[in-house]
């Protein structure tokens, strides 16, 4: 097996970056108020992007910050400033996607490491080499290139490489869409996008008003441009085997669920991967995959160009097979008590998944669950109420409580 690729987490909320590192994750890439892609996330202040790298580089990890806007001249004022204050809270990189935007860091923050993203179009070696020549220290692939592509690209650079290993699909190329812009004024482009590659179309002919016509079999209407949802994992071996320098898991408007399944199932997939023995993904990894909020999932461009299986046609509904109902704040050994911050109605008689950001996952059934007063309670249906659980085994703090919910789950 080659180099050792770091993993790369989102990182939505202060939450969700902290269940990220002690999930496993090797790096969390995260958005300010202002010049990302993802304006209607949970984007940090300032503040909370100063206490972000303290928490990372505490742990020894890093953090990178998205400044990957297209921006426009009235964009260009604030900007300098805004990178200036990047450089000072010692970030490890900026994403840019934006010539200008990658010149302008040059000039302001000259030993501020700048990556270049997947929205910048990097599908040749070329393109590769001329971001590396001009002082870029990592180049993020776009998601429209085959394992090949990606070998042809390494073969002929020195740069990093970084690569979308997990996450939703965009029908856009590496992610520039007019669609939001046109339907309702949101530029995608400018950190906007209202995923109108979501939506619901039919075909309708100018002269013919109101009478709908079927793009694809469903009578019904189709949802042409609703990707699945990418997933490398079992083909780890072959991604590491590559030569990429990153591994990129996507979604930083995802929940803390998600940010914590995903990424330990890639870390325990990616330490097998890196420990020389022969490489097969686990169901339990793939178990974890099918437990969060996810659309059914593809392999992408990985094998070579995408085809109608690759899409969604009769629904943009996600699926998932566990839902997240409290979060372990802290756990007395002597009581055998866990303190659990509620996320969804629990009640007594439910079985319960426990899963630990490094033991084992368990189930147990709930016996006995106190409120913050002490007094017993059957359920606790107050949104992020604080209640004892009494537990079977120990857990550690900042583990995940859930249930089953029936689901039929796809994976590819």
């Amino acid at each position: 097996m080659g180099k050792k690729p770091e993993l790369l987490a989102p990182a939505g909320t202060m939450e969700k970056l902290q269940m990220a590192l002690v999930y496993g994750a090797d790096a969390a890439y995260l958005g300010g108020e202002q010049f990302g892609l993802r304006a209607f996330g949970g984007n940090f202040t300032n503040d909370e992007i100063r206490s972000a790298v303290q928490l990372a580089h505490g742990a020894g990890k890093k953090i990178y910050v998205t400044v990957n806007v297209f921006p426009h001249n009235e964009d260009l004022v604030s900007l300098p400033d805004y990178l200036r204050f990047l450089a000072d809270a010692d970030v490890d990189a900026v994403l840019v996607a934006d010539l200008g935007v990658f010149s302008l860091a040059h000039e302001v923050v000259p030993n501020l490491p700048m990556h270049i993203s997947t929205q910048a179009n990097n599908v040749n070696w070329r393109t590769v080499r001329a971001w590396q020549e001009l002082g870029a220290e990592r180049v993020v692939l776009a998601r429209e290139l085959s394992r090949e592509e990606i070998r042809e690209i390494r073969q002929h650079t020195d740069v990093e490489l970084e690569l979308f290993v997990h996450g939703a699909m965009c029908i856009s190329y590496s992610g520039r869409c007019l669609l939001s812009s046109y339907f309702t004024g949101r530029d995608a482009n400018r950190g906007g996008c209202a995923q109108s590659c979501r939506w619901k179309y039919a075909l309708v002919e100018a002269s013919r008003p109101g009478e709908y016509y079927p793009v694809e079999e469903d009578e019904r209407g189709t949802y042409i441009m609703n990707s699945k949802d990418l997933c490398l994992l079992p083909y780890l071996d072959e991604v590491v085997d590559s030569g990429v320098d990153s591994l990129k898991i996507e979604g930083r408007m995802k929940s803390v669920h998600y940010v914590a399944s995903v990424v330990k199932a890639y870390r325990m997939a990616l330490d097998a991967c890196l420990a020389g023995t022969p490489y097969a993904a686990q169901e339990a990894w793939l178990s974890e995959l099918g437990k969060v909020s996810h659309r059914s999932y593809t392999t992408g461009f990985f094998f070579g160009k995408t085809t109608a299986a690759d899409q969604i046609y009769a629904s943009s509904s996600y699926e998932q097979s566990s839902d997240f109902v409290g979060l372990v704040r802290s756990y007395d050994s002597e009581t055998r008590l866990a303190a659990v911050e509620q996320r969804n109605h629990i009640k007594l008689g439910q079985e319960i998944e426990v899963f630990q950001p490094a033991g084992a996952l368990f189930r147990q059934e709930l016996a006995e669950m106190w409120d913050a007063e002490g007094q017993e309670i059957t359920a606790a249906p107050h949104p992020q109420q604080l209640i004892y659980i009494r537990m079977e085994q120990p857990v550690e703090p900042n583990s995940i409580l859930r249930r089953d919910i029936p689901m039929k789950k796809e994976m590819r």
